[in-house]
């Protein structure tokens, strides 16, 4: 039976995802689900892996219903990046919650690495910070607080992993503890260099390295899977972090090319080609991907808190029911009424990285109403990626003429629109807003020939809608510059 689609699990840090893909880059069938977040103590989220399996495992099999097995011609994975699992290499069954990239539990652990310093031997191997964020430290933390954990982990009987690993382990049904490039080179633990998990840093962080997996490109065989009906072999051939594998997607394919996720945080890349660029202004050097034999590297902005500002709107303070009501409320308003709303819920990223920082709303009048805050909180969103980019375009010594965008978020007329304002720069929203679970799917079917070269695919990328700045230019100014007051306050006094 002729190959005619192909699979893409997306597993993101509040939803699983499953999308067929046909061979014109169109979505078939989709299904999803939200799966548990968990709070346990302020600044901690952990999720249940096995809860992560299970759900995953169904909406896989939703998605395909309807359509023969035999006719997908291979699996991607993309995943939220830096969460961790540690697992039984017997069982199979985790060994305690999984540790989400969110979780800001391990910033004295990295003050302490800082203070000690260890901070310019991991930014030159690893392109990245001290910061809770990575997966290092909460390995780390994990092994440190847990002796019994670190006894089974020194005998050979844990095995650890960001979700793809994970996801991998159990589609295979325990034959291959595999992770790609992208991901690995999240984790504090990777040489962008050398390409392979880095002795020193394996030391430093007192992590056996026959715990960690092994790292394979990012379009390549990762192993078989069996799961969708039970008996026919698929092969999952293309693996990568979730904003890498949006950049694959967006076809962002050559250096100066940037884009932006709009999800749960906000994620800028920029493609710097195949050699990484060391930055001095808080950006991250990270891997983009591996594709037959070649190394290709990002400059990269972290947003901690961007659709999970809508989130909070919705269940924490419960005066919107459905984040598709925001935009009509931002736009029920002419603008904030001065208020700045600063998400700074598990710290601030990318240009700050003070995970000491919480958030803030202020600006707050007897005449404020939820349309002003719905809209201080999209609006937010977009002042935290003009941070990113700002440096972005210092770093990389390119002006930014247009930005490609994606995620749920970007849904949003009103935001995209700000964004754009914001930048004085074209915003981009493709036709196919899937980009990551794209990207995934791009990377596995270039594995197996599904498609036959980048330019093939570039063929497949559409506009939706361009969003071109409309804003005057002092307007411009004066709104940035009480963001950045109000940032700027919430970033010093932490």
């Amino acid at each position: 039976m002729r190959h005619r689609y192909i699979l893409a699990i997306d597993q993101g840090t509040t939803s699983c995802r499953a999308i067929v893909f046909d061979h014109q880059g169109r979505v078939v069938q989709l299904a999803q689900e939200e799966f548990t977040q968990f709070y346990p103590q302020p600044g901690w989220v952990e999720h249940d892996a096995s809860e992560i399996w299970n759900v995953q495992l169904k909406v896989m099999q939703q998605a395909v219903k309807g359509i023969e097995v035999q006719e997908i011609a291979a699996i991607g994975i993309t995943n939220q990046r830096e969460t961790l699992v540690v697992w039984d290499k017997q069982t199979g069954n985790p060994v305690c919650p999984a540790i989400v990239w969110q979780c800001r539990r391990t910033a004295s652990l990295c003050e302490q690495l800082r203070e000690g310093g260890f901070e310019t031997v991991v930014r030159e191997k690893t392109g990245l910070l001290l910061d809770p964020y990575f997966t290092g430290t909460k390995l780390m933390w994990l092994l440190d607080n847990h002796d019994d954990i670190r006894g089974r982990a020194v005998k050979g009987e844990l095995l650890a992993g960001t979700i793809d690993s994970w996801l991998i382990w159990k589609l295979t049904h325990g034959r291959n503890h595999v992770t790609d490039i992208t991901n690995a080179s999240r984790t504090s633990l990777f040489n962008i260099h050398q390409l392979t998990w880095d002795e020193e840093l394996l030391e430093l962080f007192h992590i056996p390295a026959q715990m960690l997996p092994e790292v394979k490109p990012s379009s390549g065989m990762m192993g078989v899977t069996d799961f969708l009906d039970g008996q026919t072999p698929i092969p999952i051939s293309g693996v990568a972090g979730d904003q890498q594998a949006a950049l694959f997607g967006q076809t962002c394919f050559d250096a100066g090319m940037a884009k932006n996720t709009y999800g749960t945080g906000c994620f800028l890349l920029m493609n710097t080609g195949r050699q990484p660029v060391a930055s001095q202004n808080g950006l991250l050097t990270t891997v983009a991907w591996e594709i037959d034999g070649q190394v290709e590297y990002a400059l990269e902005g972290s947003v901690f808190v961007a659709g999970a500002a809508i989130q909070w709107l919705r269940d924490g303070l419960g005066i919107v029911s459905d984040a598709g009501e925001t935009e009509a409320l931002a736009t029920s308003v002419d603008d904030t009424c001065g208020v700045y709303f600063v998400p700074a819920f598990t710290g601030l990223g990318t240009p700050y990285w003070n995970a000491q920082a919480r958030g803030m709303i202020t600006g707050l009048t007897r005449g404020t109403q939820r349309a002003h805050l719905v809209r201080a909180a999209l609006e937010a969103i977009a002042y935290q990626s003009l941070d990113v980019l700002s440096v972005m375009k210092q770093e990389a010594g390119i002006p930014l003429t247009e930005l490609r965008v994606d995620g749920g978020a970007v849904r949003n007329n009103f935001l995209m629109q700000f964004q754009a304002d914001l930048l004085g720069a074209q915003v981009t929203r493709p036709a196919v807003q899937e980009t990551t679970a794209l990207g995934a799917a791009l990377l596995a079917g270039l594995s197996v020939g599904f498609w036959r070269d980048r330019q093939e695919i570039a063929g497949l990328w559409s506009v939706d809608r361009i969003f071109a700045p409309t804003m005057k230019e002092q307007d411009r100014l004066t709104k940035y510059a009480g963001w950045q007051s109000a940032v700027g306050y919430q970033a010093a006094r932490n």
